[in-house]
């Protein structure tokens, strides 16, 4: 060593020996002169073991003889090369390491020697392949993400058009899920999606993709089906499949599938298309009642974009809501006293006039404020306007007529409720019996603890609660005693053909006298004739309302009709 350098050979075998990074040294043959420390520690391999030798015995067997042909290119033109490359230690344990070997030449460019440093990459890799599965995947159901599921449906519709064939997208969306996220809380909300890809996946063969688009939707890809009827048959099993209760806890978790379908290539040719056509035809499912397949058709487009031009609409009422100027309005239905004929109440029932699509059947906008969950601004403004007509009709003179009111499930979930209540009595000096909310069976079961425990506190308050269209959705009537009702209301569906219907007859009979037997009043909905009239009062049935009696009436006609009976 010259005496210009500071180095002393001491020195650089002390950094040798103390070095962290795997050393190992070759002499020009490449057969192995020195190793230190680090590289013991990590191969299990001692100098003593491999002086001489190759360092080829080191070779996992998953390297190709092509990469190490380009490895010596390399070294003979740079006289450096690094790169990832599988290894094995003494103990048969293959690994991934940081390989950098460069050539040390004497005076006359001879290889004099190879030196290769090297560390164990294993735990950076694992990370590194964690990052990346975090990038494709769901990290709540480890399914495929969106990001995932184009990548996948780019490449599925390449190899369809290539090869000639068909292929099926289903889009999936889970029927009142965000009733048991909202109402149960997360937890239980994350549970039951992981229960949910578990299923879907039980549903398709190993070469379909199933992947997680956000929130409650699925997504569905068919890569090769030889009909449409390959796509129904898979759409019929997650049906059956989803249908079946999810027992989280001590929750009993129902989430029935709404479906769509779209087809490569009829439905469209590109991702985006097929993809907005299953959206389409999935929105058709539920509008058809949920829990059931649609195929896409070009008719459902017009449906969708109606839908959207009501969503846009009904936000955009919603911001202009006040009692002087809305585009909404109350009318009011009155309810009639079976024996006495007398106007005990009035139903408040929601209408909207658009400025340009002009009067709109809450039939078509309903359930889609329940569906954004604009419901809730409404019907926080429906209990605030029912109060203040309420008011007003007492100070005109009219007491003694109580107030119906629908409640959503929207509402039913929400903490506000009960306050929201309070303030309008207290702001038009309101008695709580002067109030009756009205909340559908299907809502009522949907979280009967959660239900139960709303309703207790505004039966305390004195507020009268009914039941709205009995008979039309699944309870349990041994749980239906126990919620604090003073009402059930038999739905119009039975009512209107009970003259000609045994079996609808049979029906009213049966829930009149269960609905006695329960301590409950009855009100029949729908009553369009003198016979149902009749019919109906000799069954005993205590409340009857429906255009015999009168049409929902705008506020004024309303005071006039209970001021004429």
């Amino acid at each position: 060593m010259s005496a210009g350098n500071p180095l002393s050979g001491a020195v650089l075998l002390r950094a040798f020996e103390q070095s962290h990074e795997a050393i190992l040294i070759s002499d020009r043959n490449n057969r192995v002169i020195a190793v230190n420390p680090a590289f013991s520690a990590l191969t299990g391999y001692t100098l003593d073991e491999i002086s001489g030798q190759d360092p080829k015995f080191l070779a996992s067997g998953r390297v190709s003889s092509d990469f190490y042909a380009d490895m010596w290119q390399t070294l003979s033109e740079q006289d450096f090369w690094e790169g990832e490359i599988w290894d094995k230690r003494k103990d048969g344990s293959i690994y991934p390491k940081w390989l950098a070997i460069s050539i040390i030449r004497d005076d006359r460019g001879e290889v004099r020697n190879y030196v290769a440093s090297f560390t164990d990459i294993t735990a950076s890799k694992e990370a590194a392949d964690r990052l990346a599965h975090l990038a494709y995947h769901d990290p709540l159901t480890e399914l495929p993400n969106r990001l995932a599921f184009e990548l996948h449906l780019s490449q599925a519709l390449r190899l369809a058009q290539r090869e000639g064939r068909q292929l099926a997208l289903m889009l999936i969306d889970l029927d009142n899920f965000k009733n048991i996220n909202d109402t149960l809380g997360h937890h239980f909300g994350d549970a039951l999606l992981q229960r949910v890809a578990a299923r879907l996946r039980e549903c398709v063969r190993s070469s379909d993709l199933v992947a997680r688009l956000g929130g409650d939707e699925f997504v569905v890809v068919l890569p090769e089906i030889s009909s449409p009827r390959t796509a129904t048959r898979v759409a019929e099993k997650i049906n059956r499949q989803l249908a079946e209760p999810t027992q989280i806890e001590e929750h009993l978790l129902y989430a029935t599938p709404s479906i769509g379908i779209s087809l490569y290539p009829g439905d469209g040719d590109d991702a985006g298309t097929l993809l907005r056509n299953a959206d389409a035809a999935m929105y058709h499912a539920k509008n058809s009642g949920r829990n059931n397949h649609q195929f896409y058709a070009a008719q459902m487009n017009e449906a969708a974009s109606e839908r959207l031009q009501f969503e846009s609409a009904l936000r955009q009422a919603i911001s202009n809501l006040s009692p002087a100027a809305s585009d909404f309005v109350l009318h009011f239905q009155p309810q009639i006293h079976a024996a006495s004929g007398r106007v005990i109440g009035l139903e408040a029932l929601l209408r909207w006039t658009h400025p340009t699509l002009g009067p709109v059947s809450p039939n078509r906008f309903i359930g889609i404020a329940e569906e954004t969950g604009l419901i809730q601004p409404i019907g926080d403004w429906v209990i605030w306007e029912a109060c203040r007509h309420l008011s007003a009709m007492k100070a005109r003179g009219i007491n003694n007529v109580r107030m119906a009111i629908n409640v959503s499930a929207h509402q039913l979930r929400s903490d506000s409720l009960i306050s929201l209540i309070h303030g309008a009595m207290a702001c038009y000096e309101l008695t709580p019996s002067e109030l009756e909310l009205e909340v559908t069976e299907t809502t009522a079961m949907q979280n009967p603890e959660a239900t139960r425990g709303i309703l207790d506190r505004l039966a305390a308050m004195g507020i009268k609660l009914a039941i709205d269209d009995f008979g039309t959705g699944y309870s349990s009537l041994a749980y239906l005693k126990h919620l604090p009702i003073h009402r059930l209301k038999l739905d119009r569906s039975f009512v209107k053909d009970l003259e000609e219907d045994a079996n609808d007859a049979a029906i009213c009979a049966a829930t009149i006298a269960l609905g006695h037997n329960l301590g409950l009043e009855l009100v029949a909905e729908g009553v369009e004739t003198d016979l149902q009239r009749e019919f109906l009062s000799r069954l005993g049935c205590d409340v009857l309302q429906g255009f015999f009696y009168s049409r929902a009436l705008p506020f004024e006609e309303a005071l006039a009709y209970i001021q004429a009976s």
